[in-house]
């Protein structure tokens, strides 16, 4: 059998000279999925996503600034009352209203971030970033037309639907084409751009009119989308997708297909039986379109990824720690500056605050994804350098807080910041590497969403309750800063987590083992078929 099953094997090679048609998609020809002919160069990929990312954060910190650097109108008892400024004046917002304004960008993000990452597996990822700049350069034009609570409030929530595509689908572009040996360091290059544009909206929104603001904001991202999109271009392909079109894909799929239908008749999987039943009815009831049987199979296939992720430990471990470390870093984001002039008669606060983000951003994203490529980037290393800066600069972060001196309290402030921006690589590369290729998408946004509904939207409107009730800026900081050590203790379990890079398991169009092993001959037999009467002819 052994004999047999070897001269099966080297027969197509000896028979003929053309190449042998291959199930798999080769996706490792080349280091970088973008072809050598096209416009798009890995570093300029690079750019023009940080550029877009850059503009995203810049809204957020200019919603932020003028909110929190707002007030309420009051009145005295004699009568004399007093306008309110920003945001919270316009409106006339208490603090836990201002806290949710600042997060109501969450619903949008919520409901699109896993509609987007499923349509990733029917639609090209490249053109899914399109759409989704284009829903939010019209939701941030409407936010400057606002003309109460409620109005921005869904404006906002437009605009998280409008990021919800790029925020999972371009860390898993970068991730494709960056070098091997610095792909931490390109995407810390890419979420360096998170804290620089949310400190240049803090310094931008503080000191202009927030219509003013938000109508520039609009333009400047819609000229960015123009030049980004503008141009008429063959979308790009991301690694773990094959084009629905191509002819490998249709070949796989009718493989993957023809598989399923052996395990449903056999009995083996409930869920294909019960799919392929349905589609029986379908064909035989009109009134079942066609559109409802792929709505059924991308449900299905949306739940069987989730379930994956979710047993996947060390993405689970990497989210916990995610959620407490930007539970504070979300409210540090959006009371600090009110909080530093409360505490230390900070006149400008906003921009305090904002240089030292956007420069401890910049210097701590950058070298903690240089540190962990110097390290050797694998899962284990980046929960050492996650534990460790986590832990370290939380404690600086507290320090700073009991110092009763502004300048004592701005030297280690910067410090701790220096070290918890460090996480910003290594927490996105294990969500990019605890993953098969195919489930990138998926892993970024749920990463994402659970980092905002857990994390950053209760944390403004939550640490505005505690501040209501204790009324002391100083003790309110503090408690909200030993969270940080939480996060560093779920990162530590992570060292001790059995982890493998699965950057190169076998992408979303590709069979198993068993699967290519039973349906290779039937292929093989279909090219034979189709040969063999152009043999006859010669």
């Amino acid at each position: 059998m052994g004999q047999q099953h070897d001269e099966h094997e080297t027969k197509p090679e000896t028979s003929s000279s053309e190449p042998k048609p291959s199930v798999e998609p080769d996706m490792s020809i080349n280091s970088t999925m973008i072809p050598p002919t096209s416009w798009f160069t890995p570093k300029r990929l690079l750019v023009i996503f940080c550029v877009i990312n850059l503009l995203n954060y810049l809204d957020r910190g200019a919603i932020a600034s003028n909110g929190v650097n707002g007030s309420r109108g009051t009145c005295t008892k004699g009568g004399t009352c007093t306008s309110g400024t920003g945001i919270q004046g316009d409106f006339n917002l208490n603090n836990f209203e201002d806290g949710i304004l600042s997060s109501a960008f969450m619903v949008g993000l919520l409901v699109a971030s896993p509609i987007f990452a499923s349509l990733a597996k029917s639609v090209n990822p490249f053109r899914l970033i399109g759409v989704g700049l284009s829903v939010w350069t019209i939701a941030t034009l409407c936010c400057g037309l606002s003309f109460n609570f409620w109005s921005i409030a869904v404006c906002r929530m437009l605009v998280g639907v409008g990021e919800a595509s790029f925020i999972s689908l371009a860390a898993p572009f970068i991730d494709d084409n960056a070098p091997a040996a610095q792909k931490t360091a390109w995407l810390a290059i890419f979420f360096m751009c998170i804290p620089a544009g949310y400190a240049v909206g803090y310094v931008f929104g503080g000191r202009n009119s927030f219509w003013l603001a938000l109508c520039v904001l609009g333009r400047g991202y819609i000229d960015a989308s123009i030049c980004y999109f503008g141009i008429v271009m063959k979308p790009l392909q991301l690694k773990g997708f094959v084009p629905a079109d191509s002819e490998k894909a249709l070949t796989l799929e009718t493989v993957v297909t023809g598989v399923q239908d052996v395990e449903a008749s056999n009995g083996r999987d409930e869920s294909l039986s019960m799919k392929a039943e349905f589609r029986d009815k379908s064909s035989h009831d009109p009134s079942k379109s066609k559109s409802a049987t792929t709505l059924l199979d991308q449900l299905s296939r949306f739940l069987k990824d989730m379930k994956e992720l979710l047993l996947e430990k060390v993405f689970v471990i990497n989210v916990l720690g995610y959620i407490a470390y930007n539970f504070v870093i979300g409210a540090y984001s959006y009371w600090g500056p009110k909080a530093g002039y409360s505490i230390y008669n900070m006149t400008n606060a906003d921009m305090i605050f904002g240089g030292i983000t956007v420069v401890c951003g910049i210097l701590g994203t950058l070298a903690g994804g240089f540190a962990l490529d110097f390290m050797t980037n694998t899962l284990s290393n980046a929960f050492k350098l996650l534990s460790i800066t986590t832990l370290v600069g939380g404690a600086f972060c507290f320090g700073a807080f009991l110092f009763k001196s502004e300048y004592g309290f701005l030297a280690l402030f910067a410090v701790g910041e220096l070290l918890v921006f460090a996480t910003q690589g290594p927490v996105n590369f294990v969500c990019l590497h605890c993953v098969k290729p195919s489930l990138r998408p998926l892993s970024m946004a749920m990463s994402t969403v659970a980092i905002h509904i857990f994390g950053d939207v209760p944390s403004s409107p939550l640490v505005g309750v505690v501040q209501d009730n204790i009324n002391n800026w100083r003790t309110t900081a503090l408690i909200l800063t030993t969270i940080f050590f939480p996060a560093a203790a779920i990162w530590f379990i992570g060292i001790f987590l059995p982890s493998v890079d699965r950057f190169n398991d076998d992408s979303e169009h590709e069979v198993s083992s068993v699967e290519r092993t039973s349906a290779s001959p039937l292929l093989e037999e279909k090219i034979r078929e189709t040969s063999s009467p152009q043999s006859q002819e010669c």
